[in-house]
């Protein structure tokens, strides 16, 4: 039994004996591969992905009418992202001054009329009195023309007030329509424009039958002073009044057909159609380049529809989904080593992990403030020269990501 206990304690005492240093010795390879591992994961010099961000702005003064797309969406470069309606507050002074006018050429046309009412009532009297001569004849036939063409004048320049009036509507209902969508306004503020919409495009629609009814008149007065004239010749001369008075209608003719035409042109080159300079994604137009912004809720992001711009100030930011190069930043202990075309390798930590050959694009020529979250300690500001790094084929990186440098 004695034998038996102390072969036991002899054995026991063999394994603490051993079991110590093979332990220590354990804990010493386990301790230097994490070193290792450690020490591949930091590295002395990192930079951060960039790719091309490019702010879309209005090159004038203009109140924003549509925005395209979302925060977010993917754009093609050329696709339409914006409409501004660039006038300003010159431009609209202007553009009233010319509404002015129109309405100026439509009451003088109206004024001919009225001018013209009496001279034919004494006319008319007089054929009473007295049997009408040719001169009286062609003279009755030339008014009821004139009286026509006068009406069409008039009912051209309330038509074309009018049609001024619902375009402009036509685009408030629009804006409503999407602010009621958004729930921005109630029903009751959209019913209001649309109502008043319905109620000018209807008056529109009225004036243009009472048009056309005044060309069917006129074409009935031409034929009966064309058929007139086929049988009697009328006298050379005629009356100084009336002579005037169609001069100052084709006047006012020309006045109003040249209004119209600028109204028209300056509708057209009003609204500037806004596009994608790059394919990409939408991102909020504060915040720093390639760096995620953390947007608190009810923080604006991009422009709204009916606010107003200034000549430069962005609508939209788009930035490229792909980064096309890597800005890492040395100090000034390696400013002798760093050179163009010096081969380095890029190191992404995140999962999958990758390790891809590159070369420097370019050097550059100032010490600058480092990105904040490229310094060691967050409180301390640090310096270094900007080096640019091609990124190779195959090292999938999203903009802002940081890589690991070896080789600097």
């Amino acid at each position: 039994m004695k034998g038996i206990l102390g072969n036991s304690h002899r054995v026991k005492r063999f394994y603490l004996r051993h079991a110590v240093p093979v332990a220590v010795w354990l804990l010493t390879v386990g301790l230097v591969v994490w070193l290792f591992h450690q020490r591949a994961q930091r590295f002395e010099t990192v930079g951060i992905a960039r790719g091309q961000v490019r702010q879309v702005a209005a090159s004038s003064i203009g109140r924003i009418k549509e925005i395209s797309v979302q925060l977010f969406a993917p754009v093609k470069a050329g696709q339409k992202v914006a409409v501004v309606d660039t006038v300003t507050d010159n431009e609209l002074v202007e553009e009233a001054r010319l509404r002015a006018q129109l309405v100026a050429a439509g009451a003088e046309a109206e004024r001919l009329c009225a001018e013209l009412i009496p001279t034919q009532e004494k006319l008319r009297a007089d054929a009473a009195n007295m049997q009408m001569n040719q001169k009286d004849n062609w003279r009755r036939f030339e008014m009821d023309v004139d009286s026509a063409w006068l009406r069409i004048l008039g009912l051209q320049a309330t038509v074309a007030l009018e049609r001024v009036t619902l375009d402009e509507l036509a685009v408030q209902v629009k804006i409503s329509q999407k602010l009621l969508q958004e729930e921005v306004i109630v029903p009751f503020e959209f019913e209001k424009v649309k109502v008043r919409y319905d109620g000018v495009a209807k008056q529109v629609q009225e004036n243009e039958r009472l048009l056309e009814q005044a060309r069917v008149v006129l074409r009935q007065a031409e034929q009966r002073r064309d058929e007139f004239a086929a049988h009697e010749l009328p006298a050379q001369s005629e009356d100084a009044a009336l002579e005037a008075l169609r001069k100052q209608i084709a006047v006012q003719e020309e006045v109003m057909k040249g209004l119209l035409e600028q109204l028209s042109a300056w509708k057209s080159r009003r609204d500037v159609k806004l596009t994608s300079p790059i394919d990409g994604r939408i991102i909020p137009i504060h915040g720093q380049r390639n760096d995620a912004l953390l947007q608190r809720s009810g923080e604006e992001v991009i422009r709204q529809v009916g606010e107003v711009v200034r000549a430069g100030d962005p609508i939209l930011v788009v930035a490229e989904e792909k980064p096309s190069e890597v800005v890492a930043y040395v100090n000034e202990q390696q400013l002798g080593y760093v050179k163009e075309q010096m081969q380095v390798e890029l190191v992404k930590t995140r999962t999958p992990p990758q390790i891809a050959q590159s070369y420097i694009v370019m050097v550059g020529p100032t010490i600058e403030l480092m990105p904040q979250r490229l310094w060691r300690n967050p409180t301390v500001p640090q310096w270094g020269m900007p080096v640019l790094i091609a990124i190779p084929a195959g090292l999938k990186l999203v903009p802002g990501e940081v890589v690991g440098i070896r080789g600097l």
